[in-house]
Parts: C-alpha cells; sequence; structure tokens
C-alpha cells in the first residue's frame, strides 16, 4: 500500500508541474483531464502526506523516549507524544483504506432521475411530486443544477412520472442509492374513514453519458413527432414539437415534450436514451460477478423495496440498513445526509471487509506455498 502510495504522491506532484506549464494553455480539454486527476488524487495524497508526518513523529518520540533516561518528565512527554501519533496513524490507515478502495467509475458524473408511480393510483402519483420535490431541494442545497427532461402529469398536480436531470460534480456518487422502490403510508385527502393506504413510487438514477462515450447509430432511432399535451397555454396542440424516439434493436421508447423546440426535445430525448442504454451495459458486465460486487446496502435493482415514508408516526425507515429517523418532515424538505452518509459508510464497511478477506486468502495461500 505504501508503495501505492508514493507513486500516487509522485504523479501528484507531476501534476501540479503539468498545470503550470504556459503551453497547456492552447490545449483546454487536455488542462481539464489534468485539473480533475490532480483533484481526484488530492485526497488521498494529503492524507498520505499526514500518515507520514504522523509516522515521522512517533519515530522522533521513540528516539526522545530512549535518551530520556531518568528524566521523568521528558519521558511524559515522550510518551504523550507516542500515544498521539500512534492514535493518528491508525486513524490515518483506516482512512487512507477506503480512499484507495476501488471507485465507482461512475461516482463523479451527472444523473439521470426517472420517478415513476406505482401502485396506489393518483396518491402514488402525488407522492411522485413529493420526491421530485425532495430531490430537487437536496440538489439545490449542494448547488447543483436541476432540469426537467419529461414528465406525465395528473389532474391532482402529481406525477405519472417525471425525468429530471441533476447537474453537479459527484451527484452519482450520493445519488445512486436512492434506485429502488419507495413505500408511502399515509391518509389520502379523499379517505373519508381515516385509514392510512400504501403506495409506491419507484425510482431510477442513471449516470448521464455524453455521445462521445456512447455513440448511436442513427440507422438505429425512429424519431417521431407529434402535438404536446397538457398544461401549457397556447402552444400546447397547436404545433408538433414533441419528439418519440424509438431505439430500434432494444425497441426502448423515450418522449420528451416539455420544450416547445423540436431540436431541444430531442436533445433532451437522446440523453435519456444514452443513459438508459450505457445502464444496460453496465449492468449485463455487473451480472456476471453480481455475487462479488453485491453490498448489503442492495443491488440497485428497480423491483427492490429501500424505503418506507410513513407519514403517521413522521418516520422513515431506511430498510437496507435498518436506519429509522422519525423527522420525515425534514427529509422531504431534502436534507437527505444523514441518510446518505450511513448508506456509503456500510457500502465502504463492505467492501473494506471484502479487501480484507481477500489479503488473508492471499496470506493463507502464501503460507501454503512457502
Amino acid at each position: 500500500m505504501l508503495d501505492k502510495l508514493e507513486g500516487l504522491a509522485d504523479r501528484y506532484d507531476e501534476l501540479e508541474g503539468l498545470l503550470a506549464s504556459p503551453e497547456l494553455y492552447e490545449d483546454p480539454s487536455r488542462a481539464a483531464a489534468l485539473a480533475k486527476e490532480q483533484s481526484e488524487l488530492q485526497p488521498i495524497v494529503t492524507a498520505y502526506r499526514r500518515y507520514s508526518a504522523a509516522c515521522q513523529e512517533e519515530q522522533d518520540a521513540r528516539e526522545l523516549l530512549e535518551e530520556a533516561g531518568s528524566d521523568a518528565e521528558l519521558r511524559a512527554l515522550a510518551q504523550e507524544t507516542l500515544a498521539t501519533s500512534r492514535a493518528e496513524i491508525e486513524q490515518l490507515e483506516e482512512e487512507l483504506k477506503i480512499l484507495l478502495l476501488p471507485r465507482d467509475e461512475n461516482d463523479s458524473r451527472s444523473v439521470i432521475m426517472e420517478i415513476r408511480a406505482g401502485a396506489g393510483g393518483e396518491e402514488a402519483a402525488l407522492f411522485a411530486a413529493s420526491l421530485y420535490r425532495m430531490y430537487t431541494m437536496y440538489a439545490d442545497s449542494r448547488g447543483w443544477k436541476t432540469e426537467r427532461i419529461g414528465q406525465s402529469e395528473t389532474e391532482l398536480g402529481g406525477f405519472k412520472e417525471i425525468t429530471f436531470s441533476i447537474d453537479g460534480d459527484g451527484a452519482f456518487s450520493r445519488l445512486k442509492y436512492e434506485s429502488g422502490v419507495h413505500r408511502v403510508q399515509r391518509v389520502p385527502e379523499t379517505e373519508s374513514q381515516g385509514r392510512v393506504h400504501t403506495s409506491t413510487v419507484t425510482v431510477a438514477v442513471l449516470p448521464e453519458v455524453d455521445d462521445v462515450e456512447l455513440t448511436i447509430d442513427p440507422k438505429d432511432l425512429r424519431i417521431d413527432t407529434f402535438r404536446s399535451s397538457g398544461a401549457g397555454g397556447q402552444h400546447i396542440n397547436k404545433t408538433s414539437s414533441a419528439i418519440r424516439v424509438t431505439h430500434l434493436p432494444t425497441g426502448m421508447v423515450v418522449e420528451c415534450q416539455d420544450e416547445r423546440s423540436q431540436f431541444k426535445n430531442k436533445d433532451k430525448a437522446l440523453r435519456v436514451l444514452r443513459s438508459r442504454l450505457f445502464e444496460i451495459e453496465q449492468r449485463k458486465r455487473d451480472d456476471a460477478i453480481a455475487a462479488e460486487r453485491r453490498s448489503q446496502v442492495g443491488t440497485g435493482d428497480r423491483s427492490e423495496r429501500i424505503r418506507t415514508y410513513n407519514f403517521p408516526e413522521n418516520r422513515v425507515s431506511e430498510h437496507r440498513i435498518k436506519l429509522t429517523l422519525y423527522k420525515l418532515d425534514s427529509f422531504l424538505d431534502g436534507n437527505l445526509d444523514e441518510v446518505l452518509d450511513a448508506l456509503i459508510t456500510t457500502d465502504q464497511a463492505e467492501n473494506l471487509a471484502k479487501v480484507d478477506r481477500f489479503s488473508l486468502q492471499k496470506e493463507k495461500l502464501g503460507k501454503r506455498n512457502v
């Protein structure tokens, strides 16, 4: 591990020199790529340098302890420094293990989210609107930009489905845990006898990819135009600005009618299509090693029930990690970090356990070979 960390620190210093080079201003794309690489290395290198300093401090304290002889005051100072540096080393070792875990290659991406009402009719559609509000408020709190791509509204203001993007560095790294079935338990406004109804909403979180990363052959597409429907004033139903894109090899269909421009609607529809196709390819790859990569926080499958929102009890129950909070109102206002941090911590702990098990197996194998 130390050799790897030393190599990463050397690369970080090399990047620092490259980014200071005047010639780099002539190549903005390369400059952006190098800056991104350096940004990703920074937390690892910073922790490693703190670790190195703590190790040196420990060594100095040991030497001081040997030299102190019968000087009680000097020995006490050396022992205190030794204990402090040892504790810091242990903490930084754990931090570095986490930082060196294999990263999800999509973590730095922006996302496209799809929310669909499931069982429960209008009540599910209304809760889909509540989840959309929750995610946009969370995005706002982190300085991320949101943009609607398409939606199908109900008469009472709910969503049968809504698709939107969240643009921000690392958005996928936090929101990927939201994929799955969200269950709501509450008394609908139309319920005269005060009975609690249970409804479901499905959330999909897709990493956003551009056309350079995933190229779609135009021959594989059928693009139809039609008139928009729903709220929208005089423009609606007068021009065929809505777009329906069909991906012929898979039969996948994406519609977009959010914009007045055919071009903008087509562009948004293709963004969603690319992300869906990218996810399919990733799932094919991941399924081959699913047993190794499945973690305690779930598979991310949209059919998996991940969370319950209970309004009578003001309760949020995160089923994957058995976490319950009694502050549903705050959670729906976009305060998601307590749950997301717990999910990330659990995921990291599971991945660390896998690394430790693998290291132990290698150690046992090495002893047998000896």
